[in-house]
C-alpha cells in the first residue's frame, strides 16, 4: 500500500467505510475494563473489585494525557500523505513511535510518584489500596506500548486504514478475555493475573499494530534520521501536541466539574447524571467514527492545497454525523426508559434519570458541530484554534453554570452542559473561513 495519498473519490462509501470501523472499534473498548471486573467479581471478594477499577481508573488517566499523540498523528500524516511527502509520512510513524515508548518508559521510571499522588487524591482503605498498588505495579509496564499504541491508530487513520483500527481493538479484547480466564480462573493468580493479562494483551495489541504498518517500518525513510529528528518538523510536531494536550485539559475541566457540580444535588441525582453520562459514551463512540473519517479526508485536502476537495470533504462526514445525531436522538427519545432499566434497579434513581432524560435527546444534534469541527481541525492540524476555541468554551460554560444552576439545579447544569457542546461547535465554526482560506 503507497504511503502517500492517492487522489479518491470523495464519496458517502468512503466516508462509511472509514467511520464504521472506529464506531465497532469503540464500542469494544469498555468491553475490556468488563471483562476484567467480571472475572474478578468471581472470587467472590469485594476489595478486589474495587482495586481493579481504582487501578484501571489511574493508569488509564495517565495514559489518556498522552491521547494527543493520536490526533496529532492522524493530523501531520494525512496532511503529507495528501501533499506526497512520502519521507515525512514514514518519519512521522517513527516518531510517533519515539515519543510513546519514551513516555511509557517515563512513566515506569515516576511510578512510585504517580502511585502515591493518585491515592492521595483518592484514597481508599488499606486492602483496597494495597491491591491496587500490586495491580498497578504490574500493569504500568504496559505503558510504552498503550501510548506508542497512540501513535500507530492514528498513522492508520490517516491512512484510512480503520478496519486495521478494528483488528487491533477486537484482538486486544481478545486476548484479554483469554488470559484473564487463564490467569486468573484457571491458574489462581488472582488479582495479579487481571494484571498481567491486561499488559500482555497490550502489548500483543502494538506487535499487531506494527505488523500491520510493517510497509513503513520497512521503507528506508522511516530510519533516515536526519528527517526523523529534523528540529523544524519535530518543532511543529511538539506545538501541534503541545495545543492538543492544552485542549483536552480544557474539556476534562467540562466533564469533572460537571460530575463535581452534580454532587451537590443529593446521591441520586448524582447517580441519575451517571446513567446519562453513559448515554455520552454511546454518542461519543458513534460520532467519533464520522470525525475520524474528516481528520483523515481534510488532512489529505489541506496537504494537496484542495479547497473544494476540503469543502466537500467537511459536507460528507458532516452530513453523516448529522443523520447519525438524529437517529440517536431518536432512539434516546424512544428507548431511553428501558435503557435506563437496564442501568440501574433503583427506583429512585430511575425516576431521577427519565426526569432528565430529555437533555440527552437533544444532546447528540447540540453536540455533532463540536465532534465535526473537532475532526475538521484534528485534519487540518490547526491545533492552536482549537486550543483557544476549547477556551472560550470553557469560560462560557462556567459562565451559563454561574447563571443556571442557582435558577434551575440540576437542569442548569444540564443546560450548561449542553450549551458547551454548542460553544465547541460555534467557535469552530468561526474559525473555519481562516482554515478554508489556507488550502489554495
Amino acid at each position: 500500500m503507497s504511503l502517500v495519498a492517492p487522489v479518491r473519490a470523495l464519496t458517502h462509501g468512503r466516508v462509511l467505510r472509514m467511520a464504521l470501523p472506529v464506531m465497532l472499534s469503540n464500542a469494544a473498548v469498555p468491553i475490556l475494563g468488563a471483562v476484567d471486573t467480571g472475572v474478578v467479581g468471581q472470587l467472590g471478594q469485594a476489595a478486589p473489585i474495587g482495586a481493579v477499577g481504582i487501578g484501571a481508573i489511574v493508569l488509564s488517566s495517565l495514559y489518556w494525557l498522552f491521547g494527543f499523540l493520536r490526533m496529532g498523528t492522524t493530523g501531520l500524516t494525512a496532511h503529507a500523505a495528501g501533499a506526497g511527502d512520502r519521507g515525512e509520512v514514514a518519519a512521522l510513524f517513527t516518531r510517533a513511535m519515539v515519543i510513546g515508548l519514551a513516555a511509557g518508559l517515563v512513566l515506569i521510571a515516576c511510578q512510585g510518584l504517580l502511585f502515591a499522588g493518585a491515592f492521595r487524591l483518592s484514597p481508599a482503605s488499606e486492602e483496597v489500596e494495597g491491591l491496587a498498588r500490586s495491580y498497578m505495579s504490574i500493569r504500568i509496564y504496559s505503558a510504552p506500548a498503550a501510548i506508542a499504541l497512540f501513535g500507530v491508530t492514528g498513522w492508520l487513520i490517516a491512512q484510512e486504514r480503520t478496519l486495521a483500527v478494528l483488528a487491533i481493538q477486537l484482538g486486544m479484547t481478545a486476548v484479554n478475555l483469554v488470559l484473564d480466564l487463564l490467569f486468573v480462573l484457571k491458574l489462581g493468580w488472582g488479582l495479579e493475573g487481571v494484571a498481567w493479562a491486561s499488559l500482555l494483551a497490550e502489548w500483543g495489541g502494538l506487535l499487531a499494530g506494527l505488523w500491520l504498518c510493517r510497509e513503513v517500518i520497512l521503507d528506508p525513510a522511516a530510519r533516515h534520521w536526519p528527517v526523523v529528528f529534523d528540529r523544524a518538523r519535530l518543532l511543529r510536531m511538539g506545538l501541534v501536541n503541545r495545543d492538543i494536550l492544552l485542549r483536552s485539559l480544557m474539556l476534562q475541566v467540562v466533564n469533572v466539574s460537571f460530575m463535581f457540580l452534580g454532587a451537590h444535588f443529593g446521591d441520586v441525582q448524582l447517580a441519575a447524571n451517571q446513567v446519562l453520562m453513559q448515554f455520552m459514551m454511546i454518542i461519543s463512540s458513534a460520532l467519533d467514527g464520522f470525525a475520524f473519517a474528516a481528520e483523515a479526508m481534510v488532512g489529505q485536502a489541506m496537504g494537496r492545497r484542495d479547497r473544494p476537495g476540503l469543502r466537500r470533504s467537511v459536507m460528507l462526514s458532516g452530513t453523516w454525523g448529522v443523520v447519525t445525531s438524529l437517529g440517536l436522538g431518536l432512539v434516546f427519545a424512544l428507548a431511553g426508559g428501558a435503557i435506563i432499566d437496564l442501568m440501574t434497579t433503583a427506583p429512585e434513581v430511575r425516576a431521577a434519570a427519565r426526569h432528565f432524560l430529555p437533555w440527552i435527546v437533544i444532546l447528540p444534534l447540540a453536540g455533532v458541530g463540536a465532534f465535526m469541527m473537532d475532526g475538521v481541525f484534528v485534519g487540518a492540524t490547526r491545533a492552536r484554534d482549537m486550543r483557544d476555541m476549547m477556551a472560550l468554551s470553557v469560560l462560557i460554560y462556567l459562565g451559563a453554570a454561574a447563571a443556571l444552576v442557582p435558577l434551575m439545579g440540576n437542569h442548569g447544569l444540564w443546560a450548561a452542559y449542553v450549551i458547551s457542546f454548542l460553544a465547541r461547535g460555534v467557535t469552530l465554526a468561526w474559525r473555519y473561513p481562516a482554515l478554508e482560506a489556507e488550502a489554495v
